[in-house]
């Protein structure tokens, strides 16, 4: 909340702010989606890089927090952090009143409608909202493009050309590899 003062008289204004966690491994023409359709409409935007995670993954906490960064420069209404622990305590902790998620397909549904009953359970003073992809973007997954780059398949309609270039940098031994993806190869 902020207190305006304007010709004599003070104006309270609400901002709303909204959280959009995740882990970003890479980020993706997807997360852009959803995060610039969110930051229409709330007045800040913090998107959540977690370092903590319980998959493996191919980028450190650092990298992520990097390339999220680079990825959205130029939004004044969009900041990049990164954060361990329960998302409903980081929301406490910038006071963001709502929980931004992305839905790709409907099995994305069960997941995010048991992880939005578990937050109003331990924060029922912050909302859930998901939105849902854009059709173009419904097969994207970090996964997906991890998979891809590792077996030297063209991303650039995926992911934006900084990423490409950190997949490309990673995968063919120039980064810190951690975790080798595998899944399309057979």
């Amino acid at each position: 909340m902020l207190l305006e003062r304007q010709q004599g008289r003070c104006q309270l204004i609400i901002m709303v702010r909204a959280l959009f966690p995740g882990t970003f491994d890479p980020i993706h023409y997807g997360h852009i989606d959803i995060a610039m359709r969110a930051a229409r409409l709330f007045d800040e935007l913090v998107i959540a890089v977690y370092n903590k995670p319980l998959k493996s993954l191919l980028f450190s906490p650092k990298e992520r927090i990097k390339l999220v960064k680079e990825t959205f420069k130029d939004h004044p209404k969009i900041r990049v952090i990164g954060y361990s622990g329960l998302t409903v305590n980081i929301c406490r902790q910038i006071e963001a009143q709502v929980i931004v998620r992305g839905l790709r397909v409907f099995s994305d549904f069960e997941f995010e409608f048991r992880m939005a009953l578990a937050n109003h359970r331990l924060a029922p003073d912050i909302e859930s909202i998901a939105l849902i992809t854009a059709e173009e973007h419904t097969f994207l997954s970090s996964s997906t493009v991890r998979e891809i780059a590792s077996l030297d398949g063209d991303v650039s309609s995926m992911v934006p050309p900084h990423v490409e270039n950190a997949l490309k940098l990673k995968l063919n031994g120039k980064g810190d590899r951690q975790t080798p993806p595998n899944a399309l190869r057979d």
